[in-house]
């Protein structure tokens, strides 16, 4: 493989100069919303993109973004293996997710189920074929977005603890995918909630129907990040090699009652209503309860100065109104 001197984009950074080898990276889950943003620039950055999908039908859409495309069933070990085997990566990122169809945030496990297995069954048959292969690195998603642990300040770094009790069953799934990845040497993003093409359809739907409340006095904080933003930083963690935890989120960790009416007023609707908890805690279950009142956001600081990550949207202040414009 040749190396090659480039200098970086204003949006990941506008001065840094560093040596970057071309390298095959492996991205699982290519289709997905942030795959279809990562597969172009890790194109256009000149790296080799092998990208999976479950679906036949998506295969074109892989092909267009500059990808060679190959048919993947993440939870089917010999599939994995096959795959990985195939295209002989330097790098794997795992994206791999199920999340699809409008938000079932009451019936959490249940809407998570898929994703939940391809979080841990997934994680594990892609680390084999890493390993079998010889697979120098591993990048895989994880969630930082409002399930830090519910105590003391309102915004957690990388060294303080998910909560544990966030999201059931996937609150375990993150832990076992987190574990696993980390004492195999590799990289966990823990990304915020994304917003951009694709990524907040279903929940703008709701926003604009007034079916998507604040809860009580909506002082539970969450972290966002824009999908092109989100995929810059992708590419870093796979071209610096990093290894350990970065949270991939934006500059400004912030309360529903303050990022969900202006989210409402972007697209357009009218304000949201206030439910209070001891309603919204039958009627949304738990988790959106939980989010709402006491959810903690995240600081970017260690992804920002080990990376070199700069932001095109450094607030959802601005990313909402530019993407719903």
């Amino acid at each position: 493989m040749s190396q090659n001197d480039r200098v970086v984009s204003s949006q990941v950074s506008k001065t840094a100069i560093w040596k970057v080898m071309i390298m095959r990276v492996f991205v699982a889950g290519g289709a997905g919303v942030l795959g279809r943003r990562l597969v172009p620039q890790l194109v256009a950055w000149g790296h080799q993109v092998t990208a999976t999908t479950t679906s036949p039908a998506k295969r074109g859409l892989l092909e267009r973004l500059g990808a060679e495309a190959v048919v993947m069933d993440g939870l089917d070990a010999a599939s994995v293996g096959e795959a990985v085997g195939q295209a002989r990566p330097d790098v794997i990122v795992h994206q791999m997710t199920a999340i699809s169809g409008k938000p079932d945030i009451k019936h959490f496990d249940r809407w998570f189920a898929t994703t939940n297995r391809l979080r841990t069954e997934g994680t594990d048959h892609l680390l084999a074929a890493a390993q079998a292969t010889g697979v120098s690195h591993f990048v895989a998603q994880s969630y930082a977005s409002w399930n830090g642990i519910r105590t003391g300040g309102w915004i957690k770094t990388e060294e303080d603890p998910l909560d544990p009790t966030s999201t059931g069953k996937g609150a375990e799934a993150i832990r076992h995918l987190e574990d696993v990845v980390l004492r195999a040497g590799g990289a966990v993003l823990r990304y915020g909630a994304f917003y951009g093409p694709g990524a907040t359809d279903d929940q703008v739907e709701l926003v604009r129907k007034r079916q998507y409340p604040v809860v009580g006095d909506g002082r539970g904080h969450s972290s966002w990040v824009h999908l092109d933003d989100a995929a810059a930083a992708t590419v870093l963690a796979v071209e610096r090699q990093v290894k350990g935890v970065f949270n991939i989120v934006d500059d400004e960790p912030a309360p529903a009652a303050e990022w969900l009416p202006h989210l409402a007023a972007c697209a357009g609707a009218k304000p949201p209503m206030r439910v209070p908890t001891w309603l919204a805690r039958p009627l949304a279950g738990r988790t959106a309860v939980a989010m709402m009142m006491e959810g903690r956001g995240f600081s970017n600081a260690k992804a920002k100065r080990e990376l070199g990550w700069r932001l095109r949207y450094p607030s959802w202040r601005q990313g909402f109104k530019a993407e719903l414009a």
